[in-house]
């Protein structure tokens, strides 16, 4: 049985699929030659990350489908829907890459609490001839222990983020559509484990609470936080985006940064991505990564050797 790997895949993926008799194709196909690519090579198995769509054309013009394969969380490049309904099973990875894309989350926030984002600009221009200036304007950083997160969203990445908050002393509120309480089990190095449980807040007390808002959605079709959102949470917040392009108003956030009702911001996905608007490229308080969330080896790794544990599973 046949599997491209449009998008890639890593190397223990490919070793666990050809172990089991699967040959694995590796090349990257153009969306617009991808149905005939996949007919012409009688391709069975289909994986893609967030590259490459898989929509009711491609379905349609390739009837000998039999798995297609997300790896990483959302879905929305797939039409799932339309997919089953041909018969076809959607498979994807949603713990995988949890741990990486909160790991980001933090990196953001310690990066903006300390002033990184913006010293990062500036040391390579007047490290060397205004350092004490540049000393002066950072020396106000805050720490991360002791504040509130606030955490919309609490799915396998929401409560990977909540588990670092927790480990570093933080308060963590959250606020999910479906997710009234969630038990939380903290494992350290030596084995020892805590236990914490969190109970669902309403999105009005997560927004007035907190220091700083983490987003955790999946693709929406409107805002999740816009400037009505942004007017109730604290003076000098800061919020973070690793979720999905357009869950968050980025006019609304430009303009709370300006009035400094938002401290810093970190966006690794965008509104018009992949060609972010300028005014976010550009603004000093923004910390800025290209939709990196998941791009960890580890997290490579996982999410290879799962999509071939679940191929095996329903193939073979």
């Amino acid at each position: 049985m046949r599997i491209l790997a449009n998008d890639g895949i890593s190397q223990d993926g490919i070793d666990k699929l050809k172990e089991n008799g699967f040959e694995v194709l590796t090349i990257h196909v153009a969306q617009e030659q991808l149905a005939n690519y996949i007919n012409q090579h009688k391709i069975q198995v289909l994986l893609v990350r967030s590259a490459t769509e898989v929509r009711k054309d491609v379905i349609d013009a390739c009837p000998q489908l039999k798995l297609i394969g997300r790896g990483g969380v959302g879905l929305d490049n797939i039409d799932v829907d339309y997919a089953e309904k041909k018969g076809i099973p959607v498979i994807n990875t949603p713990e995988a890459s949890s741990d990486s894309v909160a790991e980001l989350v933090f990196a953001h926030l310690y990066g903006g609490v300390r002033f990184l984002y913006d010293a990062n600009r500036n040391m390579p221009l007047d490290g060397d001839s205004k350092f004490k200036d540049l000393k002066k304007a950072y020396a106000k950083g805050t720490e991360l222990r002791g504040k509130t997160l606030g955490i919309i969203g609490f799915g396998k990445i929401g409560q990977a983020t909540a588990k670092i908050a927790l480990g570093i002393g933080m308060k963590v509120l959250y606020h999910d559509v479906e997710v009234e309480n969630k038990i939380l089990n903290l494992t350290f190095f030596d084995g020892q484990t805590l236990s914490f449980e969190l109970k669902n807040s309403t999105k009005e007390a997560v927004l007035k609470q907190s220091d700083f808002i983490s987003l955790h959605v999946p693709q929406q079709n409107k805002y999740i936080l816009g400037k009505s959102d942004i007017d109730v949470m604290k003076d000098g917040v800061a919020i973070i985006n690793a979720s999905r392009g357009g869950v968050l108003d980025e006019v609304a956030l430009v303009d709370a940064l300006e009035s400094g009702k938002v401290a810093f911001a970190g966006l690794d996905v965008y509104e018009s991505e992949p060609t972010p608007e300028i005014r976010i490229l550009m603004h000093p308080n923004i910390s800025l990564t290209p939709h990196i969330g998941a791009a960890t080896l580890e997290a490579q790794e996982r999410i290879g050797l799962e999509l071939a544990t679940k191929i095996i599973e329903i193939l073979k």
